[in-house]
């Protein structure tokens, strides 16, 4: 695959990027989990554990789908996110 030109990195590169999750509880059960330096990247689950591989599964295809089509990947930024019921 070649090199994109707003993503100069490697595809690999960007998918071993390490994101900050912020999780929110959901009212009626279950959970919403956002990555807010990847716009629009969320999910939800019914459990913690399906939260994780659902968000990791979002994180990938959005990562994947904006190098494809060559759009900006931003980096991870330092902030760390997190919320309590």
């Amino acid at each position: 695959m070649p090199i994109s030109k707003k993503n100069p990195e490697p595809l690999e590169y960007y998918l071993n990027l390490t994101y900050a999750v912020t999780v929110y509880p959901e009212l009626e059960g279950g959970y919403v989990a956002v990555i807010k330096d990847l716009p629009g990247c969320m999910t939800q689950g019914e459990t913690a554990e399906e939260i994780l591989e659902n968000i990791e599964e979002a994180r990938q295809l959005w990562i994947e789908t904006a190098y494809d089509f060559d759009d900006p990947i931003p980096l991870p930024s330092d902030r760390l996110s997190a919320t309590a019921s």
